[in-house]
């Protein structure tokens, strides 16, 4: 029995739908999503829409008709055919981020009222996340932007995301950094999130970090031939939305970030992460500023699927503007589980 399998077929039975907006600062920018609750047999399933658009924030209170009685599977085909964006035209990922939030909701609300969780469903253990922090370097970029979260976490590792600021010199500060991933954010089309595609910083990347992850690099000629050596640690992530865009890369991946929401659907989800086991691709986790549920619950998915691996999926708190003074370490233990939270 394949993943979805074993939880298609959980009943699930919605009475009413709730919208909530959240909003906190963060070291990036000022973050908004909308936790999406249903409700049914005195149960209650969360999810959470991160879509980037702050105006998208909270969802419409209207009545999209989903109430009823359904196996998830059949919940999971109704959203597929509703327009939750009526007074907008966003993106495709963006639809993807909303239906997932739905998704996440029913799966949280069908295992609730069965009195049961997703590790128990799929048969698989709850292990400690590895985890890494991914802070933004600052304006001029620089390796002292790390030290707040050193002082605090000694032992911590880092995501960074790499652009035509990075000067030969702060890479070299950068190399004992415990960087173990490199983002080129090359395939991105807003110019505020939009990476590299030199070529040479590719190649410095490539000598100064043996050994990390080389994530959405830009595929051109330039760049093939910076990353000859690295191939093996070559990743992606903006691409990724389901088995198809997986067969579409350049190549086949060694790597692929696995952001839950990006896949609109617990389906696609599934048959992506099982496409990778059966194939040997490494899998981690990745995250999108979540500010409620969907932050335990790609967590939660790393530990099931990929706990070993450098996991951007980092507590909240590493986001916040002034961490904490006693952020969690590295490995998050996950435990206390009910549904999908």
């Amino acid at each position: 029995m394949d993943l979805y399998e074993r939880i298609a077929d959980l009943p699930v039975s919605v009475e009413s739908v709730e919208f909530e907006r959240r909003e906190r600062e963060t070291t990036k920018f000022t973050r908004a999503t909308t936790v999406v609750s249903l409700r049914g047999d005195g149960e209650t399933g969360v999810g959470e829409d991160v879509t980037y658009d702050a105006d998208l924030h909270p969802i419409p209170d209207r009545d999209f008709g989903l109430d009823g009685e359904y196996a998830f599977g059949e919940f999971s085909r109704e959203l597929a055919d509703r327009e939750f964006f009526p007074d907008a035209d966003p993106d495709d990922h963006f639809r993807h981020y909303r239906r997932w939030a739905f998704e996440s909701a029913a799966l949280d609300l069908a295992l609730r009222q069965a009195d049961t969780d997703l590790g128990a469903e799929l048969g698989r253990e709850y292990d400690p996340v590895r985890f890494v922090a991914s802070p933004p370097l600052g304006d001029p970029p620089s390796a002292a932007a790390l030290d707040r979260f050193r002082e605090r976490t000694p032992d911590v590792e880092f995501k960074l995301d790499a652009d035509d600021g990075w000067t030969p010199d702060l890479v070299a500060d950068l190399a004992d950094a415990g960087v173990r991933v490199v983002d080129f954010k090359a395939h991105y089309e807003d110019s505020e999130v939009a990476g590299s595609a030199d070529p040479d910083l590719y190649r410095r990347v490539v000598e100064a970090f043996p050994d990390a992850v080389l994530e959405d690099p830009a595929w051109t000629d330039g760049t093939r031939d910076a990353l000859a050596d690295a191939r093996e640690r070559v990743s992606w992530d903006y691409p990724i939305t389901g088995v198809e865009s997986v067969r579409d890369l350049p190549f086949e991946p060694e790597w692929l970030n696995v952001k839950p929401s990006r896949f609109g659907s617990v389906e696609s989800l599934f048959e992506t992460v099982e496409y990778c086991e059966q194939r040997g691709v490494r899998m981690y986790g990745g995250g999108q500023f979540e500010l409620d549920a969907g932050r335990r619950q790609i967590q939660l998915l790393a530990s099931l699927f990929y706990p070993d691996a450098p996991n951007d999926v980092a507590p909240g708190a590493y986001n916040d503007p002034d961490p904490s003074a006693d952020l969690p370490p590295s490995p998050l233990s996950i435990s206390d589980v009910r549904g999908f939270r």
